[in-house]
């Protein structure tokens, strides 16, 4: 059994879905396994990350604006507003969504199906560096 690890890290400019799935892959490939799991951790608490399709851009757009509906940007409704009037509504996002996935590799690629992309949701108005820990473990 073999593990690996490395952080990759992700320009967001706003809310919205950014797909890291080419990095992700990269860093199956670096690792050298042909078989295991991987698991992805987002070190933020105002962004998270999702499984979603990558082949219609709409998909992102309706899902943006759905989670924004469920927690939205209104500081009248929280009591943490120090931090901005969205900070409190992208922890409620980053809470209701995921901050950690797991998924099977296998041939030496992340086991996605034919429409799957890997995406960090961005839940914050302001430019932020995302980092993202993968961590394989494997043969």
């Amino acid at each position: 059994m073999y593990h690996y690890q490395e952080t990759i890290s992700q320009k967001t400019s706003g809310p919205g879905l950014y797909e890291i799935t080419d990095k992700v892959q990269a860093a199956c490939r670096a690792s050298g396994m042909q078989t295991g799991l991987l698991t992805l951790f987002i070190q933020h608490t105002s962004a998270s990350l999702t499984i979603q399709e990558n082949a219609d851009p709409d998909v992102q757009t309706d899902l943006t604006q759905a989670v924004a509906r469920l927690a939205p940007a209104d500081p009248t409704l929280y009591r943490h507003t120090a931090e901005g009037p969205d900070d409190m509504p992208a922890h409620i996002k980053s809470a209701l969504t995921d901050v950690s996935l797991s998924i099977p590799v296998q041939n030496g690629r992340a086991a996605l199906g034919v429409w799957q992309g890997i995406y960090i949701f961005e839940h914050r108005a302001q430019t932020h560096t995302r980092r993202v820990l993968v961590h394989l473990l494997g043969d």
